[in-house]
């Protein structure tokens, strides 16, 4: 199928330029196309903006063994709608992602069920340093520094030593302090209000945990990748990096704060916890200095139901992938920052980080991972509408401006005019950890 795609506002490497875009046999063929050339397909995307598709390195899928909170089906048909045309999942599903076994049989099922591109995390544990060197098919390895399910936990420090010792992966982390929780937890014991959840995974869990694995990083000379920064005081450390260390920040982080509890309640419990105003302001502004490179959701749904258990029951986690990328664009829309910031956060960066190959950027040669935006269109985000198997947002009943309104992968529609397409299937992304990390492909 080749798709002409004309009179887009394009979001290049350099810049936006109305131009044209070839898409042919899944790769991005041609920019400024000649008017006359021929095509299946001609788009006139006059007064919409092209940008790469969206590549979320952080979500929890839920799928193998979790299935009733979400699913590769469910999933994907909610990263199309929202843009998100490639996904990194996150090990802590059933069985854990923990062995080479385990990872080649979520590829599997990945290639039969997800309409969008796809990646898993190999997860560490403190006994398979063995499977950790011989694994290649993934973006790297996911520590849990801090309370996670299954044996993924990682917090004795022999352990964590060889890990980033002996492998050769970019390695990331969930960073909160263990014994930290624990002694809060202590503190707050027979609290049924959520709001103590953020007193519980305080700032100084995530500061120390992100210390200490940022220590690590740098003693053994390992790429190490921050997840979801939480606070102001991990800025500091994370900004002294060398060349080793990236970080990225969460939509949740970014626009809510602890003044949301009283209306949002357990919506908005997460690990690490929402934290306050200033962290809001100064995770902002880390973006936009470059301190922090990535945009990404943590998409970790669980049912309304559970979340409806009283705390500390109500388990941590919401849903965002549908809408992601449209907070962003909303930003776009109130002048906070740029459409070519966004497409660096979430497109561009994300590749570079991750060493993913042929993604993340307009370019001759590119994958044809692209999606059409609408900066003008305003909607509000409702419950019911979302395609999440979840059936919920914490956003629900906001009014956002600026949203995807077509999505191709690898060339093909699977996302148009509210439309989605499930005879649509992405491909397992893939990664040339040779390159050198963002720093040295970041050109």
């Amino acid at each position: 199928m080749k798709t002409l795609i004309k009179n887009a506002t394009v979001v290049l490497p350099t810049g936006c330029s109305q131009t044209s875009v070839l898409l042919d046999e899944g790769r991005i063929a041609d920019i400024d196309a000649a008017p006359q050339v021929s095509a299946d397909e001609t788009v006139d995307a006059t007064g919409l903006h092209l940008i790469p598709g969206v590549i979320d390195d952080q979500v929890h899928f839920r799928e193998p063994g979790l299935t009733h909170k979400e699913d590769f089906r469910h999933a994907t048909r909610a990263c199309a709608k929202g843009g998100v045309t490639t996904f990194f999942e996150m090990p802590n599903t059933q069985p854990n992602t923990i062995t080479l076994e385990a990872l080649d049989d979520k590829l599997r099922l990945a290639a039969e069920k997800c309409l969008v591109n796809f990646a898993f995390y190999i997860g560490a544990t403190p006994e398979n340093i063995d499977a950790l060197k011989a694994a290649r098919r993934t973006p790297g390895i996911k520590i849990f520094i801090g309370s996670s399910t299954g044996n993924l936990l990682v917090d004795e420090q022999e352990a964590l030593e060889r890990i980033f010792a002996e492998t050769s992966l970019p390695i990331c982390a969930h960073c909160e302090d263990e014994a930290t929780v624990r002694a809060n937890t202590e503190r707050f014991a027979g609290s049924q209000d959520v709001a103590d959840h953020s007193h519980i995974r305080d700032h100084g869990a995530a500061l120390i945990a992100t210390r200490r694995a940022i220590d690590l990083a740098k003693r053994h000379r390992h790429r190490f990748h921050v997840l979801h920064v939480s606070t102001a005081a991990e800025l500091e450390p994370i900004a002294d990096h060398g060349n080793l260390i990236t970080a990225e920040v969460c939509p949740h982080h970014l626009f809510f704060n602890v003044d949301d509890y009283q209306r949002l309640g357990s919506r908005i419990q997460m690990n690490p916890s929402i934290k306050t105003r200033q962290d809001n302001h100064a995770l902002w502004q880390a973006l936009l200095d470059g301190t922090i490179q990535v945009v990404a959701t943590d998409h970790a749904p669980h049912t309304l139901q559970e979340k409806a258990q009283p705390y500390p029951q109500s388990p941590s986690g919401l849903p965002a992938v549908e809408n992601s990328l449209a907070l962003l664009l909303n930003q776009v829309h109130l002048g906070k920052c740029s459409i070519e910031q966004v497409v660096h956060w979430m497109c561009d960066a994300p590749a570079r980080v991750w060493d993913l190959v042929n993604k993340g950027r307009i370019a001759v040669g590119y994958d044809a991972d692209v999606v059409l935006v609408d900066l003008n269109k305003s909607a509000r985000v409702l419950d019911d509408e979302q395609e999440t198997k979840a059936k919920w947002s914490p956003w629900h009943g906001t009014t956002l401006t600026g949203w995807p309104v077509r999505t191709w992968v690898h060339g093909t529609t699977v996302f148009r005019d509210g439309q989605i397409d499930e005879r649509v299937r992405g491909k397992e992304a893939i990664f040339d950890h040779q390159r050198g990390g963002y720093w040295e492909t970041n050109a």
